[in-house]
């Protein structure tokens, strides 16, 4: 999945005037959404780990890389990356709140 964020999206105008940047839970928003366009609504969930490495500016086109992590047949946990090409912009594990941590 690809997404870009436009410059007149309503989390840029305070982050930070004059030189936005995408915040990371807007990031992490379209990566839940890829997630949930493939396994579903996901219900409660945790993030044990994120790392942001590169900022996002408005406008960049970004894709989300998923895998999944089975846990007895079923996948409560998701490894994700978010490229700029191929430099890395985020990654992290998302996890159902239900799952074994």
């Amino acid at each position: 999945m690809t997404f870009v964020i436009d410059a007149d999206h309503p989390a840029l105008p305070g982050h930070f005037p004059g030189h936005p940047v995408v915040p990371g839970v807007v990031v992490l928003d379209r990566v839940l959404a890829a997630i949930e366009a493939v396994h579903g609504p996901l219900g409660p969930l945790r993030l044990p780990q994120v790392k942001f490495v590169q900022p996002l500016l408005p406008g960049e086109e970004v894709r989300i890389e998923i895998d999944p992590v089975a846990v007895d047949g079923v996948p409560p946990r998701w490894r994700f990356r978010v490229l700029r090409g191929e430099v890395p912009i985020a990654s992290g594990d998302v996890q159902s709140a239900g799952a074994p941590a």
